[in-house]
């Protein structure tokens, strides 16, 4: 897979799913963009790492403990200082309805498990590079 010319700048993403297998599959996955990656396991976890460093991206699983992924992406787009911060749901669930309240909730994506590789690089990668734009960095 080959990664276009036009780089985004240095990113930061935070990784959030409660199987810490699936934390480093996906962290593996995104090594081509060359971002830096915090992996968390809980819903907690996600709002700590927000608040200690602000990440460019969060990779939000819905089914974690100590507070849903819906729980978390409704906290954080709520808040001024980090509604901007692009969420992308990664989840097993399946359903229209999830999609659909993952929506409601502010997530910017939304891809389903088994995560393809190729969808997930271009996601993060088309998300950090609005995100860098609309901050005058790209």
């Amino acid at each position: 897979m080959s990664i276009p010319d036009d780089r985004i700048p240095h990113s930061r993403v935070v990784i959030a799913d409660d199987n810490p297998q699936i934390c480093e599959l996906l962290e593996a996955y995104l090594e081509p963009l060359d971002v830096e990656v915090e992996l968390v396991q809980d819903g907690e976890a996600v709002l700590a790492a927000v608040e200690r460093r602000p990440p460019d991206l969060i990779l939000l699983d819905i089914m974690m403990p100590r507070r849903s992924g819906f729980e978390v992406c409704r906290l954080l787009k709520d808040d001024r200082r980090y509604h901007d911060i692009p969420i992308i749901m990664v989840t097993a669930l399946h359903e229209l309805g999830d999609m659909e309240r993952a929506r409601e909730c502010g997530a910017d994506d939304y891809i389903s498990k088994p995560v393809n590789k190729i969808e997930l690089v271009n996601r993060v990668q088309n998300l950090l590079r609005i995100r860098h734009q609309k901050r005058g960095e790209g």
